[in-house]
């Protein structure tokens, strides 16, 4: 099966997409009970939504139970180079994209049964998803909404075992609202009645629209700072609840807000079961976890050869303010341990505000250099990139491609960090692989 094949059937869906959007989940409703409810035949769904983190705390969750020898199945999106990452089984001790093959079955099955009625393409694959889950046999689901929550087409399911928000700040104002208030209450919709729900640190304004609605649906709330907490001490990771604490190594992945993703996932791990508890398996989860295009450090790939030997190149797909804020804090740690000349390539939709995202890289970046990101129609111009970082006081220049970008400066030991958009990240990832110049 080819991922012609598949592609060829998302292009499809694209085109039942509803001409007038309901704001309602009866769409995905109708379809999964068609398929005979197969949400309901998935046992152990944890529910993550929020802004920023999610994934990041899907992939400790998902390492830590591998750990534990438990089979664990993982719903994220979007995917970065082939539309298989979305949907991950459980594979000796690994969450293995799903095959081609499968996946074909599963995207045609859907489509078969929905019989060509309006729905979007994100309704239909989760339905997809969720039937190849109540396939698969595994003990757990780690289930990462789409966008928002309460209207997300993966909030169907109506008794996970814990739900999850990690912080929320502003992005997809379009969709879930222009203030923090109005956007917790849309993440807030995956809590259910009687589910404890694990929350991550909030602003003042979105902790109280959780508890207004943890109150509503008698679910409990265990947060962060008040039954829960985590920090870095003497190169260690120390976590602590009212289980007692932990002495772990540092999460393998880079930067000082893995250490709130991580105690995140051990609050609900915690929370979830005696046997996934045990130190052992937390630990290695701690030090096995991998999670593509968060601060990832590029290296032995088509791109490097472009740079002079000692250069570091890494790659996060954070497009957000929020998200902006622990990349220059992580860049800035990075300098200081081992100080090096920053380059930013930086490319970025349309949505997102650029001048905001790059304010924060002000006075520790040296030049940025703007791109256009292939193959997305709302990309924002390279152009208004370079503007916004001139305003800044940023050096900037445009490239027509990743492979000119690199090449702005290989004459010169730097650290180039690829940000603004995880579809720029997945296009830099599958240039990566290439053999050859």
């Amino acid at each position: 099966m080819s991922i012609e094949n598949i592609n060829s059937i998302l292009q499809r869906f694209i085109l039942l997409h509803p001409q007038l959007i309901d704001l309602s989940l009866d769409r995905i409703v109708s379809l999964t009970k068609k398929l005979g409810n197969p949400e309901k035949n998935i046992k152990n769904i944890i529910h993550v939504a929020g802004t920023n983190g999610k994934g990041s705390t899907i992939a400790y969750l998902a390492a830590s139970l591998s750990a534990a020898g438990e089979k664990v199945d993982c719903y994220t999106s979007p995917h970065l180079v082939e539309f298989n990452e979305r949907i991950k089984i459980g594979t000796n001790g690994k969450q293995v994209p799903i095959s081609n093959e499968d996946l074909q079955d599963i995207l045609l099955e859907c489509e078969k049964m929905n019989n060509k009625s309006p729905i979007t393409i994100f309704e239909i694959t989760t339905v997809a998803a969720f039937l190849h889950f109540s396939r698969t046999g595994s003990d757990y689901l780690l289930l990462e909404t789409g966008l928002g929550g309460r209207l997300d087409a993966t909030n169907i399911i109506d008794k996970p075992l814990i739900t999850i928000i990690t912080p929320i700040s502003i992005d997809h104002q379009d969709f879930l609202g222009k203030s923090i208030k109005e956007i917790a209450f849309e993440k807030a919709g995956i809590l259910k009645k009687g589910v404890p729900a694990i929350i991550g640190p909030q602003e003042t304004d979105a902790h109280l629209v959780i508890e207004e609605r943890a109150h509503e649906l008698k679910s409990s709330l265990i947060k962060w700072g008040t039954d829960f907490i985590a920090y870095e001490q003497n190169g260690n990771l120390i976590y602590e609840d009212g289980y007692g604490l932990l002495d772990l190594p540092m999460p393998a992945l880079e930067g000082d807000h893995q250490v709130i993703n991580a105690g995140t996932a051990i609050a609900a791990l915690r929370n979830a079961s005696k046997r996934t508890t045990d130190k052992r398996y937390i630990a290695e989860g701690m030090l096995n976890v991998e999670w593509p295009a968060r601060l990832e450090r590029l290296e032995n790939g088509s791109l490097n050869k472009f740079m002079l030997e000692g250069s570091e190149l890494w790659l996060d797909g954070g497009h957000n303010t929020s998200a902006a804020k622990v990349i220059s804090k992580a860049m800035k740690n990075l300098n200081d341990r081992n100080p090096m000349p920053l380059i930013m390539i930086v490319g970025m939709m349309q949505s997102k505000d650029s001048k905001s995202f790059l304010s924060h890289f002000s006075g520790i970046c040296n030049k940025v250099v703007a791109i256009n990101i292939p193959d997305q129609n709302n990309a924002q111009d390279a152009r208004s990139i370079e503007i916004n970082a001139c305003d800044l006081g940023i050096k900037a220049s445009i490239a027509q491609d990743i492979k000119q970008a690199i090449k702005v400066d290989n004459k010169n030991k730097v650290r180039i960090l690829i940000v603004g958009s995880l579809y720029l990240a997945g296009h830099v990832l599958k240039v990566q692989k290439e053999t050859g110049r």
